[in-house]
């Protein structure tokens, strides 16, 4: 059963439902070219028939493993950066305990998962390793060539740690890699140390890898049912893969709506949400939609908010600054949680109006006072609404978001898949840097610098 919805009710007076209808027949032809592979990146289309694709044997050896962290490791540590971690963080995030850190392994019942290798920050790092000094660890590290810069300083000073600490025949029982089948210096070394070893597989890129170990592995270490997980992607791939029409699939409609916006002046779209679990699906999705789209000067800014909190900061901008972004809501209708406003017989800040209602009644009220505030500010909303957080329809929030942003890219005329402008970084770092064949650039660059 799909759980997810998407309504454009709140593009009325901004875009004609008929310029939403107008993509109906372009996004069957680019339905039909990511299923056919015949479009642009057509060599990492893997994403999607991951989820009929993923194994008994698969599913159950990382179910193992997982218990056997859980076993022997407070703390797990995951080393990736960009969509090598980014999917399993957003549902770790959305699902666990929002002062996870804080409760003792008892109340958790599995691994606190902390994070490394998506920065290069000194303090962050020495930071963590303070606390690894005192717990119980273990750690994936997560890359397909094992020579990104970020995760290889991260795991080259986590794995000495780890093997002053434990030893390294221990250390080693201690580490999972998740990189290419055959090739790189991950695998290379994985296989020289005898680490454990999952496949990130070619045909697939690190923001739609969330269906492969690179995010399964954490999601079950974290304690978290990775069966419902899949079993909602595949309930959303049958659906966005096979319905023909705008109003049955959701995929189709999230797509046209916002290529509908981008058309009218709308070039920046911020991803709401009201709950502060979910901030880390707006950077995931940020990711997604970010290095898929912005290419060849073209595609939607993708950017953030958490309501209500950036009511008070970045609301202001919303309500009344330049008239070129819309909104796109993501709107929890059942929390996990029950609590109630009190009473108080003084009623001194006058709250006894809200007393004896649910917190999300008033969180609801916000939330859709906020909507209909922004619309009346011209600020258009596509509202994408869950019946409740789990890992089902977290499966499905996930590959609705990643088959949507496929046509979207395909409507675009850029190639979804690749992201070359990442590269530039990488080059004038190194050349700083001082690394071997970049010398004539690191002259230049000095020289700009001064």
């Amino acid at each position: 059963m799909i759980d997810l919805k998407v309504n454009i009710d709140k593009l009325q007076g901004f875009v004609d439902k008929a310029a939403v209808y107008a993509f109906g027949q372009e996004l069957v032809l680019h339905q039909g070219a990511l299923m056919n592979k015949t479009g642009k990146g057509n060599d990492f289309l893997g994403w999607i028939t991951l989820p009929d694709e993923i194994d008994e044997a698969m599913l159950a050896s990382i179910e193992s493993d997982s218990r056997e962290i859980a076993a022997k490791a407070d703390i797990y540590v995951v080393i990736g950066i960009g969509g090598s971690y980014l999917g399993a963080r957003a549902v770790i995030e959305a699902l666990q305990h929002n002062f996870a850190g804080l409760q003792d392994k008892t109340s958790r019942k599995a691994p606190f998962i902390v994070y490394a290798g998506n920065n290069i920050s000194e303090d962050y790092l020495a930071d963590l390793l303070d606390i690894l000094d005192k717990r119980d660890y273990a750690m994936t590290v997560i890359s397909k060539s094992g020579t990104t810069t970020e995760p290889a300083i991260a795991f080259r000073v986590l794995r000495r740690h780890l093997e002053q600490k434990y030893g390294q025949a221990e250390a080693r029982k201690r580490i999972i890699a998740i990189t290419d089948q055959s090739k790189g210096a991950l695998k290379k070394l994985a296989d020289a140390e005898g680490y454990k070893t999952y496949v990130v597989p070619d045909d697939v890129g690190g923001r739609y890898s969330v269906l492969t170990p690179v995010g399964l592995l954490p999601m079950a270490v974290a304690g978290f049912n990775i069966r419902e997980f899949v079993k909602g992607a595949i309930e959303m791939k049958k659906l966005v893969t096979t319905a023909k029409t705008i109003d049955e699939n959701p995929a189709f409609m999230y797509a046209a709506a916002r290529n509908a916006l981008y058309a009218g002046g709308k070039p920046i779209e911020i991803m709401v949400n009201y709950q502060p679990s979910l901030v880390y699906i707006t950077e995931w999705w940020k990711q997604l939609y970010g290095e898929s789209e912005g290419k060849e000067n073209r595609g939607i800014f993708p950017a953030g908010v958490s309501f209500t909190t950036d009511l008070h900061s970045m609301g202001q901008y919303v309500q009344e600054g330049l008239r070129v972004i819309f909104e796109t809501v993501l709107s929890i209708e059942k929390p996990k949680r029950e609590l109630f406003v009190p009473s108080e017989a003084d009623d001194a800040d006058g709250l006894n109006f809200v007393a004896g209602r649910r917190l999300h009644e008033v969180n609801r009220q916000a939330e859709l006072g906020t909507l209909l505030a922004h619309v009346d500010g011209q600020v258009p909303n596509i509202l994408i609404s869950l019946p409740r957080i789990d890992e089902n329809t977290l499966g499905q929030l996930l590959y609705f978001y990643e088959f949507a942003c496929a046509l979207s890219g395909y409507i675009l005329d850029v190639n979804p898949f690749d992201q070359p402008g990442v590269e530039a970084y990488k080059k004038n770092m190194f050349a700083l840097l001082g690394k071997p064949g970049f010398e004539k650039q690191t002259e230049e660059l000095r020289n700009r610098l001064k």
